[in-house]
């Protein structure tokens, strides 16, 4: 047995340990149930919530006199009007009907009267904790009690305001489906159900958060996607402690393998035909309410050159652009540095014709090469940001402006040379053609590296980070999947869609992530739990 292996083994062993003594010592304390008083319940209600004007509260008689009080409680804003009044409307209509007070078994026929009454109304069911009854009522849902009776009944009447479905922001495309997900969890899971019309499309839901609660999905093909996968993923998420989710990147960085790295190992998308693509391959979405972003588990390297056009549009024009961002990724990566390492320790490689433009443009500059290029790149930076974070009336024009003025002023100036804003430039803009926005936001931290690599070694300093960088991503997994994956282990039958991507008939029609990866590790790669020691 080797050490690595040996090591990995003691730390799943102590890991397990300290999970299940974690587990014990945090196992939450039994909710007290349901008190049969009706003005008791409702008056802890009103201060346990601050007594805030939001909590509506409406009481009713039930049946022919002598009348048993009925009390309807609901968040407002939360719910849906229409919905709460057809709801109390359909299900309190219980005049025709006699209950007796003095009658040790009325309020318990009241109460399954308006069980079934609710039932035929919509979605909803009896609950008899105190915190579970919070926990639905927060969630916006009503809540009916009977005075006399330990238990309640919960109808969903989820509603309020919402952003309505439009078109993605950040993955935009020409041809295909022009839907996005919203912030409603609801219709997120509705529009991946409207393309996957399949019994085997399984949902699993869960409460994030000790304050906040965030309701977290858990989707995935039956039959398809590896038990073994789908277990782990679950498992992660019931081991994250935290008081509260707000977006799904709280969710990815408590779940990834491994946090001290620039690149990402969790792929997030905001279009469902691109969750639907994953789930046909074997993948797990997990969908965080309050979010548009969907996460998508494991995730390879290529996912990030692949757009969803690509297979809406003919075969030889999207090999041809994926093939563009490839080369735009390197661009992005290395061209700062080859241009400080060329003028600054090569010159002997430059023409002659070329290396004399280069010295005269640098006569008058008084920075070396690494400085120019630093200052240009910081300057880029500061550039993207503010026209990131400015109105969007504004902020795209300023931002070019900005850099039109700029990069001239700094040229007429003498700061920089016009080689330098050249570079700087087609930098900038290659690291737009990658349709993965956090691959490309990653590179964008790598590249400095690179160029001080560049400036101090020349050539010898950039192939020696390059490769650096490469033994990085080949050790890195995601869910126990090869990061690199195809490329690393090297699959050439893979390489059908990962490269380029060949026609839809030679293609196999189901590639799951378990026959891409013979080789991949049980549940998590490393001990149990896939994250590194």
């Amino acid at each position: 047995m080797s050490w690595r292996k040996f090591y990995r083994i003691a730390q799943r062993n102590k890991r397990t340990r300290n999970r299940a003594a974690f587990i014990v010592s945090n196992a939450p304390e039994p909710s007290e149930p349901l008190q049969p008083e009706l003005d008791q319940t409702l008056r802890r209600i009103k201060e346990t919530l601050g007594d805030s004007p939001d909590v509506t509260v409406r009481t009713f008689p039930a049946g022919r006199e002598p009348h048993i009080r009925v009390a309807v409680v609901y968040m407002e804003g939360l719910t849906n009007q229409t919905f709460v009044n057809d709801f109390i409307e359909r299900t309190l209509r219980l005049e025709s009907v006699r209950f007796d007070p003095a009658d040790a078994e009325a309020r318990k026929r009241l109460y399954d009267e308006i069980v079934d009454n609710a039932l035929s109304v919509g979605d909803s069911d009896s609950v008899a904790d105190w915190d579970g009854m919070l926990r639905r009522l927060l969630s916006g849902e009503i809540v009916i009690f009977v005075d006399g009776y330990p238990s309640a009944i919960a109808g969903n009447v989820r509603g309020g305001e919402r952003r309505g479905i439009a078109e993605p922001k950040t993955e935009v495309n020409v041809r295909g489906p022009k839907d996005s997900f919203n912030e409603s969890l609801a219709t997120n899971v509705s529009l991946i159900r409207r393309r996957l019309r399949s019994p085997n499309l399984w949902l699993e839901t869960m409460g994030i958060g000790a304050v906040s609660e965030t309701e977290v999905a858990l989707m995935y093909l039956k039959g398809i996607a590896e038990d073994a996968l789908v277990e782990e993923v679950r498992s992660r998420l019931n081991d994250i402690r935290i008081d509260a989710i707000i977006e799904s990147g709280n969710v990815e960085e408590l779940i990834q393998d491994r946090t001290l790295t620039p690149f990402p190992t969790v792929y997030n998308t905001e279009r469902p035909d691109v969750v639907v693509g994953n789930l046909l391959e074997g993948r797990v979405a997990v969908l965080v309410d309050g979010t548009p972003n969907t996460l998508v588990l494991p995730t390879t390297i290529s996912q990030f050159f692949k757009a969803a056009e690509d297979y809406y549009q003919r075969v030889e024009f999207a090999v041809f652009m994926r093939f563009i961002r490839y080369f735009s990724f390197f661009l992005l990566l290395v061209l700062p540095s080859v241009y400080i390492a060329v003028t600054t320790h090569h010159q002997e490689m430059i023409p002659t014709t070329l290396a004399i433009n280069l010295l005269a443009q640098r006569e008058g500059v008084p920075f070396p090469a690494f400085i120019e290029a630093l200052i240009m790149e910081i300057t880029f930076e500061i550039m993207r940001e503010a026209g990131t974070r400015m109105p969007r009336a504004i902020g795209q024009a300023v931002s070019i402006v900005g850099a039109i003025v700029l990069g001239q002023a700094a040229v007429e100036a003498g700061i920089v040379t016009a080689m330098m804003v050249i570079i700087v430039a087609l930098t900038g803009i290659a690291s737009f053609a990658t349709p993965g926005v956090t691959l490309s936001n990653s590179v964008r931290l790598v590249r400095f590296p690179l160029m001080v690599a560049a400036a101090t070694f020349g050539f010898f300093g950039v192939i020696i980070a390059m490769i650096l960088i490469v033994a990085h991503v080949t050790g890195l997994r995601s869910f126990g999947t090869p990061y690199f994956a195809p490329f690393a282990p090297f699959r050439l039958k893979h390489h059908k869609d990962a490269l380029w991507r060949s026609t839809l008939k030679s293609m196999p029609a189901r590639s799951r992530m378990s026959d891409a990866y013979e080789n991949r590790p049980s549940a998590g790669g490393n001990g149990g739990d896939g994250r590194e020691p």
